[in-house]
């Protein structure tokens, strides 16, 4: 077996021997990866299908690595990132680029996937570890967290984890992350005490305010741009049980001024309670050129009917399912796919400041004016989902103020049939996008703010947390990715330089 040392100056002879071609030979270093590290899995393999076919959005699904490549610990993501950057990137990188996948859960082409290079999948590094006082959960970064609120709810413990199936640990918690205890607690990410990462020379880190802090404060919001994350250690909260579920309205304009007001309502600083969280949508389904009006309720007490919630039980509802319940049950019931018929999907996303009823009213009529354009689209469900933002704890990079209880985040999501339609329906949710910004900025309401979980390629996320939060970013990049490794080499996400 070869150590680990030799390693860089036996891949530095191959880059050398291939680096006469402009295009990186893919196929080599996959060879060379599976026989080195092993974990790979080409085109045809069902290990390889089932990983492609596995990805959220029909524009992930339709790229084709080279090769995938499971890891299933740290040391094979060092070995990994050892033998396609032997030089630490000294000059211009030469080696291949990778994609880097946690649940697929990242709509647009690219995200997560790429075409030609190789994938790295973290699915099989999910591990999840309790601490012996169960204060603290230890989970790889290819967990998926509706495989982890089982494992829990066993203790009366959850975690700060995503609301849907499929949710990966990894992206969710370098992105942002809105859970169930984000009234209280704020961000996900600003709870992770430690994250492991492999970097740019391939060592492996222990990332915590001790060690790294300003690494650490950069893996919270600052996305794959630093490393591979390979494990993260959060704490994990006491739950008794759960209170919530799913209203369903008619789409009439009663309703919607109605759903208008009690939105209003719940997000005025003076009815805050930190153990509500919601989240309303407005639905457009064709075919049938069908409406409706729904919300989701938690409540994390085991506490029927919690009065902050009357203006919305309050309304006549055709379908509900309120009840006494667990995390676990909440994310079960909540759609982890596309709908039926639809294989393309995106989203865009902005934030707000809470407004009077009218301005909802008037926000959810450019919503629907804004669907004639779509209308004709095949199988298209167009969604304005509306919900509080965290309560941030001004502990993250996301540049957003501590303790503000009435900011918003709005993510206008598209799901439809085809590709040929991605243009179209590209347009017209930004013009629905730009007129709803437009009115926030008319109120004085409007929070540049993009919650990068949430946005679409066209978007720019880490620019909307300032001039000063990206900068600093940008600098912790300089230090800890001195070559700029994970700017080319890796492609996919956010990027923190252009």
């Amino acid at each position: 077996m070869l150590s680990s040392h030799s390693v860089p100056f036996l891949i530095a002879s191959f880059v050398l021997a291939t680096s006469a071609t402009s295009v990186v030979d893919i196929a080599s270093y996959c060879k060379l990866l599976a026989s080195k590290v092993g974990h790979v899995s080409y085109p045809g393999s069902s290990t390889y299908n089932d990983s492609i076919s596995s990805y959220y959005s029909g524009q992930e699904r339709q790229l084709h690595p080279g090769c995938v490549f499971s890891p299933t610990c740290a040391e094979d993501v060092s070995r990994f990132i050892k033998l396609i950057n032997p030089g630490h990137g000294y000059g211009s990188y030469r080696g291949p680029q990778f994609a880097l996948r946690s649940g697929g859960h990242m709509i647009w082409t690219g995200a997560a996937n790429i075409q030609g290079g190789i994938t790295v999948d973290m699915g099989s590094m999910n591990s999840l570890q309790l601490s012996e006082d169960r204060k603290i959960v230890s989970l790889g970064s290819g967990g998926i967290w509706s495989e982890i609120y089982p494992v829990l709810d066993k203790y009366n413990l959850t975690v700060m984890g995503g609301r849907v199936p499929g949710i990966g640990v990894g992206g969710f918690s370098t992105g942002g992350g809105i859970s169930y205890l984000s009234r209280r607690q704020g961000w996900a990410c600003e709870n992770i005490y430690n994250y492991q990462l492999v970097d740019a020379t391939g060592q492996i880190l222990e990332v915590n305010e001790r060690s790294y802090p300003d690494l650490w404060l950069a893996l919270k919001g600052g996305s794959n741009n630093y490393g591979i994350v390979t494990r993260i250690e959060a704490p994990t909260w006491e739950i008794e049980g759960m209170w919530g579920g799913g209203l369903a309205f008619n789409y009439t304009p009663e309703i919607l001024a109605a759903n208008a007001k009690a939105f209003s309502s719940f997000m005025d600083p003076k009815n805050f309670d930190d153990s509500a969280d919601m989240g309303m949508a407005l639905v457009f389904q064709n075919p049938g050129q069908v409406y409706a009006v729904g919300g989701d309720l938690y409540y994390i007490k085991p506490v029927v009917n919690p009065p902050i919630y009357r203006p919305f039980t309050a309304i006549p509802s055709i379908a509900n399912t309120l009840r006494l319940t667990n995390v676990t049950s909440l994310v079960t019931e909540a759609s982890g796919s596309l709908p039926p018929g639809a294989s393309r999907a995106i989203d865009l996303v902005f934030s707000f400041r809470n407004g009077d009823a009218d301005f909802y009213s008037d926000l959810f009529k450019i919503w629907e004016d804004g669907t004639e354009a779509l209308a004709h689209i095949e199988n298209l469900q167009l969604v304005l989902l509306i919900q509080p933002q965290p309560v941030s704890t001004g502990k993250s990079s996301l540049g957003l103020p501590a303790g503000e209880t009435d900011f918003v985040v709005t993510v206008l999501t598209a799901a439809y049939a085809n590709a040929a339609d991605d243009d179209t329906v590209q347009k017209g949710m930004e013009d629905i996008v730009v007129k709803q910004e437009d009115l926030c900025r008319q109120k004085g309401l409007y929070i540049p703010y993009q919650y990068l979980n949430y946005a679409d390629r066209s978007q720019d996320p880490i620019a909307s947390y300032g001039k000063a939060e990206k900068a600093r970013l940008q600098a912790v990049s300089k230090k800890y990715d001195l070559n700029g490794f994970f700017q080319s080499a890796l492609p996919g996400g956010f990027k923190v330089f252009p």
